[in-house]
């Protein structure tokens, strides 16, 4: 560059720049757009890696969300079944029979169901943590 919007003109510093100040001050503008350029790229890594981890979250959310009223409309009607069933009974040793067969199924379900909420949840929080892990991996690669 020259003329005016030249740092270093003559026109501008009324004085020679000695050439160990010229390069000083070029290696700091060197260094300072280096780390803008860094900076930059971190912000914007940042972002996409929030967005990332919003979206998974999100649909990971809604998966467990679905899923727990899927299990809602199961155990209703599981026991608006049972309360029809036991009304049409004639004995209390049939209802005693009725009612133990149910609370035993009603056990062996909900225990079957807080092992697929648990699984969709450690599924989702491992899907959740890739993208900060993955942004993370390029700041700070694995030590050799």
């Amino acid at each position: 560059m020259t003329g005016a919007t030249d740092p270093f003109s003559a026109s501008i510093i009324p004085f020679e720049v000695p050439e160990q100040m010229r390069a000083f001050a070029e290696k700091g503008v060197s260094q300072a757009r280096e780390s803008y350029a860094k900076f930059k790229d971190a912000a914007e890594t940042h972002n996409g890696t929030v967005e990332a981890v919003f979206t998974t979250a999100s649909k990971g959310a809604s998966e467990y969300s679905a899923k727990l009223v899927e299990f809602m409309k199961a155990n209703t009607t599981a026991q608006l079944d049972f309360a029809q069933e036991l009304f049409s009974l004639k004995s209390p040793s049939e209802a005693l029979e009725l009612w133990t067969g149910h609370t035993r199924k009603q056990i062996e379900t909900f225990q079957a169901q807080a092992k697929e909420l648990a699984e969709i949840g450690q599924r989702v929080a491992t899907a959740t943590a890739e993208p900060i892990k993955a942004s993370a991996s390029k700041f700070y690669p694995p030590a050799a």
